[in-house]
C-alpha cells in the first residue's frame, strides 16, 4: 500500500459486512487498512469540510465539475482513497504514479495513453502521490494536459503547497486541505476494525484513549497498531502502561526543512510573545523531539529577546545568549534545560517592540535622506585645515556642563530633529522613556534665545 493509501475514516458495518461477504479476494494476509479501505466517498469520515454534505468535493461532483485538485494532508489522513474514490463517482479511469518512482518517461506514457483515450471520448483522473517530489521541470510537464483537459490531476502532498510545487502548477489546480483524523473518526476505525475481526480489542477503556492517542491522527498506523495487538499472547487486558509496553508510538510529525520547521517555529516565538510559557515550552520540546538543531532554537531566542523585549527587561539578551553558551558547553540532552529556562524567561518578561520599530522607521528615513552630512560641529577636526572650514567649531563637551547635557543638535542641518524610539510603559523601559522625558525638556530649555 502507498504513501498516503488510507481512507481517514470508516463504512458503516452493515457496508463492511457487505464487503466481507461479497469480497473472496480479502483474505488475512492483506493490511488490516488495505481491508477496510472504504468503497464509496460517503463512507469516509474524517474530512467533513471536503465530504459532507456541503463539502467542496460534495459540491463538485454533484455540478459534474471535477477540477484538477491538489489534496494536502500528512500521512494517513485518505489522501489515496479519495483520489480513488472521485474517479469512481466521476466515471473517469483512475492511473496512479508515485513521484518518488516515477519519472518523465512515466509521464509521457500516461500522458500518450490518456490522449488516446480522449479521442474515444473517455478521461482519465491521474493521481501522482507525493508530487512535491516532482522537479520544477517535471512539474511544468503537466500543464499541457491539464489546461486541455487531457487528465484531471490530483496530486497529494504532505508539504506546503506553496513551496513545493510551481505558481504555475498551482494557479490550475484547487488545493484541499485534509486534517489529520480526530479523536471520533480515530475511535470509528477502531469499532470498523473489531467488526471485522469479530470481537473487541483486549483494552480497558483508559487503553484505548491511549492507543488513539498514539496515533497522532493517522488512520493506517492506528490499523497498523492493531494489528500488532492482534498478535500479542496474552490473556490479560491491557492497560495503559502494558500497551505502551508492547506498541511504539508514533514519531512526532516534523521536518527541520519543511513547512513543520516553520510553523512549529512560528508557535514558539508567537506563545512566548503572548507570554504564555506553558504553551512556550510545549512547542519547545515539539521541536527538540522531531530533532531540530537546538542552535537553531538558540539562534530565534537571541532574536526574540532584541526583537521582542529589548530595553524593557535589559537582563533578556545576555541571559538569552548565556542559555546557548550553556547548551553549547553541556549538549543535549542537559544543555536543553538552559534553552528551556530562557524560554521561561523569555515569554514572562515584560514587552516592547520600541527599538525594533525605532529601527525600522529609522532605515526607511536613512534611504530616503541620502548621504546628508554630519552637523560641521560634531566633525572631527584633526587637521588645521579641517579646523579653519569650520570642522568641530562651536562643539559642546557634554561633561563640561552642569547637567552633563549639552543639548545639541546631532542630525544634519538640513534635517529637523526627528523621533523614532518612543519608549512603553512597561518594565524598565518604563524608566528609560522618563529619562528621556527629562532630557526633552532639558533640550527644549537650552535652545530657547
Amino acid at each position: 500500500m502507498t504513501e498516503g493509501d488510507l481512507f481517514g475514516g470508516v463504512i458503516s458495518q452493515q457496508n463492511c459486512a457487505q464487503k466481507l461477504s461479497s469480497s473472496p479476494s480479502h483474505n488475512r494476509f492483506q493490511p488490516l487498512a488495505d481491508r477496510l479501505r472504504p468503497e464509496r466517498l460517503e463512507d469516509v469520515v474524517g474530512q467533513p469540510t471536503l465530504l459532507g454534505p456541503e463539502g467542496r468535493l460534495t459540491r463538485m461532483l454533484e455540478q459534474k465539475s471535477l477540477s484538477s485538485l491538489i489534496l494536502w494532508g500528512n500521512p494517513g489522513v485518505g489522501k489515496t482513497t479519495i483520489a480513488r474514490l472521485l474517479a469512481q463517482a466521476s466515471g473517469l479511469v483512475f492511473v496512479q504514479l508515485s513521484a518518488i518512482f516515477s519519472g518523465v518517461a512515466d509521464l509521457k506514457k500516461v500522458f500518450e495513453t490518456a490522449r488516446n483515450l480522449a479521442r474515444t471520448g473517455g478521461q482519465t483522473l491521474l493521481f501522482v502521490d507525493e508530487i512535491h517530489r516532482f522537479n520544477r521541470a517535471q512539474q511544468d510537464g503537466f500543464l499541457p494536459v491539464v489546461e486541455d483537459g487531457t487528465v484531471v490531476l490530483v496530486g497529494a502532498t504532505t508539504e506546503n503547497p506553496s513551496f513545493s510545487l510551481n505558481a504555475a502548477l498551482l494557479s490550475r489546480c484547487q488545493v484541499m486541505v485534509l486534517h489529520r483524523l480526530d479523536d471520533t473518526a480515530l475511535e470509528a476505525l477502531l469499532t470498523r476494525a473489531e467488526h471485522l475481526i469479530g470481537h473487541t480489542l483486549p483494552l480497558t477503556e483508559e487503553a484505548r484513549v491511549t492507543l488513539r492517542a498514539m496515533a497522532d491522527g493517522d488512520g493506517r498506523y492506528l490499523l497498523n497498531m492493531v494489528e500488532q495487538i492482534l498478535t500479542i499472547k496474552t490473556q490479560t487486558v491491557l492497560d495503559s502502561t502494558l500497551l505502551a509496553h508492547y506498541l511504539a508510538r508514533r514519531s512526532v510529525l516534523y521536518d527541520q526543512n519543511r513547512d513543520e520547521h516553520y510553523n512549529l517555529i512560528s508557535a514558539l516565538h508567537k506563545s512566548m510573545r503572548g507570554s504564555d510559557q506553558d504553551a512556550a515550552l510545549y512547542w519547545l520540546a515539539r521541536m527538540l523531539k522531531g530533532g531540530e538543531d537546538p542552535r537553531f532554537i538558540a539562534r530565534r531566542l537571541v532574536r526574540f529577546a532584541t526583537e521582542d523585549i529589548g530595553i524593557a527587561d535589559p537582563h533578556a539578551l545576555p541571559l538569552t545568549l548565556s542559555a546557548w553558551k550553556a547548551y553549547e558547553r553541556l549538549g543535549s540532552p542537559e544543555g536543553e534545560l538552559a534553552l528551556a529556562q530562557a524560554v521561561v524567561y523569555l515569554s514572562t518578561a515584560p514587552k516592547s517592540n520600541a527599538v525594533y520599530k525605532a529601527y525600522q522607521a529609522v532605515c526607511h528615513f536613512a534611504d530616503k535622506t541620502g548621504s546628508l552630512m554630519p552637523p560641521a560641529h560634531i566633525l572631527q577636526a584633526p587637521t588645521p585645515l579641517m579646523r579653519e572650514v569650520g570642522y568641530g567649531k562651536g562643539y559642546a563637551y557634554d561633561h563640561d556642563t552642569e547637567e552633563g547635557f549639552s543639548g545639541q543638535n546631532y542630525f544634519p542641518d538640513k534635517i529637523p530633529r526627528q523621533v523614532f524610539y518612543q519608549p512603553t510603559n512597561r518594565g524598565y523601559e518604563r524608566e528609560v522613556k522618563q529619562r528621556i522625558e527629562a532630557y526633552t525638556r532639558l533640550r527644549e530649555h537650552k535652545q530657547q534665545p
